[in-house]
């Protein structure tokens, strides 16, 4: 691999965070112009921006090994002074968010949910032929998030939290929620939404996943 192809999830020195040692040639902090970083760090200087960093770096600090991510992002949302919470689920994983919206509201936090399925459309709204899930376990319906997004956007959510929506679909989520989003489940079928652990095993049961294609 060519210098310039070189980054950050190369680097074995991790300079930036410990400051113990030199920055690798490739590195891109090394590389940063002074007005660069003044550039990103102005942008800290939103209300938004300022508040979200601080109180998260707060939460982190506060409770480093300490919580669970279900408690870390209530206490973010407390601190944050957020009163409506939205959760945007996977039908799936819907038992997962009643009990995690259950606890939200033990909190004293107002709680809206919104199922991928929302709306009931077909797949074949969207062009994708009917043949092609017929007789399979995803179904008819289609996972609509940017709906999802839709509704917790008129609800006036302050905080989105992501429960196990589908690669892709996620990213829709994401890019049409008018709030501020968190992710507490990330979806993984195959290894009980833990998708960490095929990055474990890429040594043993998971070794197909480092050959060349």
């Amino acid at each position: 691999m060519e210098k310039k192809d070189l980054s950050c999830v190369d680097c074995g020195v991790l300079n930036c965070n410990k400051r113990d040692s030199e920055y690798p040639g490739f590195c891109p902090t090394a590389a940063l112009s002074e007005e660069e970083i003044r550039e990103v760090m102005a942008l800290y200087e939103d209300p938004d921006n300022h508040r979200i960093a601080v109180i998260s770096a707060e939460v982190e600090a506060d409770f480093y090994r300490k919580y669970t991510r279900v408690e870390e992002t209530a206490e973010f949302a407390r601190r944050m002074g957020y009163q409506k919470i939205g959760i945007a689920t996977c039908v799936g994983l819907i038992e997962e968010s009643r009990i995690f919206a259950r606890i939200l509201r033990k909190k004293g936090f107002d709680v809206v949910g919104a199922a991928c399925k929302i709306g009931s459309v077909d797949k074949t709204a969207i062009g994708i032929p009917e043949e092609s899930f017929l007789g399979k376990g995803p179904g008819p319906v289609m996972c609509n998030p940017i709906l999802q997004a839709g509704l917790l956007n008129k609800e006036g959510t302050d905080l989105n939290v992501v429960i196990g929506l589908c690669v892709g679909h996620d990213t829709l989520f994401y890019k049409y929620s008018e709030a501020p989003v968190t992710t507490l489940i990330t979806k993984d079928r195959v290894l009980g939404h833990n998708p960490a652990a095929a990055l474990y095993q890429c040594g043993s049961y998971y070794s197909h996943l480092m050959k060349e294609e």
